[in-house]
């Protein structure tokens, strides 16, 4: 994105959205590549637009932060994912397929692990506070959904449920943070966790097929980092 003028023949005046959507994309390579500490003057130039300019829409580089923190994780949030949490005419291994498949196809990105990496080791506020948003809109849900299915003497608990989050987020972690190889389609891995975690509670019902995936992933990811 640049304010200079390259050809005047071919250059089109972008609209203040344009222009603060041109940014907000910007900020978001940027910090996903130097962390957060990241300064508004490297990226202006990396830009190629004035440091004032990037102040003209955000007022703060905590602003601008915000910014790219709705970008990058409240909007691929999708409004559809309580009603397949919640809908019981389906079997409930199928909502959660569904949703984790829908999941990790919108978080499982350069830019959102790597934010969400930095964010986490600099105590910034803005993990918790999606965390705390992606507990109560979707998993409290789905824990609730798993419990009404077990059958097991000891039902599911909230911790439970975030190991099981946060080992299939960990596929994505290894893939663009250690940059370890991972295979291209994550399904399989995400089903094997899955009907670990059902057969552990001995909810519903599901193939015998054995889930030879299974062992890749850790059965309890209490250390792992959760997104």
């Amino acid at each position: 994105m640049t304010t200079r003028d390259t050809s005047p023949g071919d250059r089109r005046r972008l609209s203040p959205e344009e222009r603060r959507a041109l940014i907000i994309a910007g900020a978001t390579a940027y910090f996903s590549e130097v962390g957060l500490d990241g300064n508004t003057r490297e990226l202006s130039k990396r830009l190629g637009v004035t440091q004032s300019l990037i102040f003209n829409y955000f007022a703060t580089k905590t602003d601008l932060l915000e910014a790219v923190y709705r970008s990058v994780y409240l909007d691929r949030i999708s409004p559809d994912w309580p009603g397949v949490i919640a809908d019981r005419a389906r079997p409930i291994r199928e909502r959660a397929l569904t949703f984790y498949r829908e999941y990790t196809g919108a978080i499982f990105s350069y830019e959102w692990m790597r934010i969400f990496m930095f964010s986490g080791l600099a105590g910034a506020e803005l993990n918790r506070r999606y965390l705390q948003h992606v507990s109560t809109l979707l998993l409290k849900p789905l824990l609730q959904e798993f419990r009404h299915e077990a059958r097991a003497a000891r039902k599911p608990e909230m911790e439970d449920l975030w190991n099981l989050h946060g080992g299939i987020v960990y596929i994505g972690i290894r893939r663009y943070v250690y940059q370890m190889p991972c295979p291209d389609d994550s399904g399989p891995a995400i089903a094997a966790a899955i009907d670990r975690f059902l057969d552990a509670f001995e909810i519903g019902a599901r193939p015998a097929v054995a889930c030879a995936q299974a062992e890749a992933l850790p059965a309890a990811g209490a250390a792992l980092p959760a997104g």
